[in-house]
């Protein structure tokens, strides 16, 4: 007769210490991340538990009703002492050999979680996301209300977790969770200046091109009896007659991203022979008689 597997949930009590407690060589790799080292004792408990892959725990400071989540790395730890990275103490205000109480718990897998950088110093990492998605690589859960520390070019930062999603504590272990962040803690948008129109240091209608071809009223006037104009004192030149100066309309209905380019070809000949025709040819009108002709 089969009987169903149905796994018990584990749960006790252990002293807590930070990782600088640990005996042997320092381990950074438990201080950078968001897992806890049990005893070897804890182990065969959640083996004969059946105790669901991942390990994972809610760490409760019972004295103040705060708790927090994360997995298990090892199973190293002194009988009756755990062993977790000193943010978590942080979170959970613990001091040395204060007691907590462990709980294996089942969270869902994560698919959004905001965070909030606890420093300004954060905007100077080129890609922030980046350097998150490789330090969450040691962590195991994240839990809304924890303040979580980082590690990058020997620089610690902290990080609130504001939101996750789907529940207040999710696991991320082999996860596609999308990740966004708030503006950090004293941070303030930089004010926006309009900018002053400077007045044009040049005229657009000096740029424009002299007129070519006949230009009325250009040339010097002459007495009919021969003799010299009276000089009045003025040598100024006469100012010089350029082409009227139009301003572009843009076109406001231009699709945005759009590039044309006029490929069109014009011959020579055919340019210079409108600008034959729209030469000035003097004497070439029609003449007409103020008097009306009699029937």
């Amino acid at each position: 007769m089969m009987f169903p597997d149905h796994s018990r949930p584990f749960n006790t009590t252990y002293k807590c210490y930070s990782v600088s407690m640990l005996p042997g060589n320092e381990r950074q790799d438990v201080e950078n991340g968001g897992k806890i080292i049990m005893p070897p004792s804890a182990l065969d408990q959640l083996t004969r538990l059946n105790v669901v892959y991942p390990m994972l725990f809610k760490i409760t400071n019972g004295s103040i009703n705060r708790s927090t989540h994360a997995g298990v790395l090892e199973f190293v730890a002194d009988e009756g002492k755990i062993y977790m990275p000193y943010w978590m103490m942080h979170n959970l205000a613990l001091d040395q050999g204060d007691i907590v109480e462990i709980e294996s718990v089942s969270i869902p897998v994560a698919t959004y979680s905001k965070f909030q950088p606890q420093s300004v110093e954060f905007l100077d990492i080129t890609n922030p996301k980046a350097v998150l998605e490789n330090c969450l690589r040691n962590f195991a859960c994240l839990t809304t209300g924890d303040l979580i520390a980082i590690k990058y070019n020997n620089t610690s930062y902290e990080l609130s977790v504001l939101e996750t999603k789907p529940g207040p504590a999710v696991t991320i272990i082999e996860c596609d969770m999308n990740v966004e962040f708030a503006p950090p803690v004293g941070y303030t948008e930089p004010e926006r200046r309009e900018k002053e129109e400077e007045p044009m240091t040049i005229d657009p209608t000096e740029l424009m091109p002299e007129p070519t071809g006949f230009v009325a009223f250009k040339g010097d006037g002459t007495r009919l009896d021969g003799k010299k104009k009276k000089d009045n004192g003025s040598n100024d030149a006469a100012p010089v007659q350029r082409q009227a100066y139009v301003r572009g309309i843009p076109d406001y209905d231009h699709p945005y991203g759009l590039l044309r380019f006029d490929r069109s070809v014009r011959k020579a000949d055919q340019i210079e022979s409108k600008l034959e025709d729209s030469k000035f040819q003097e004497f070439q009108g029609e003449g007409y008689s103020m008097k009306k002709n009699r029937k």
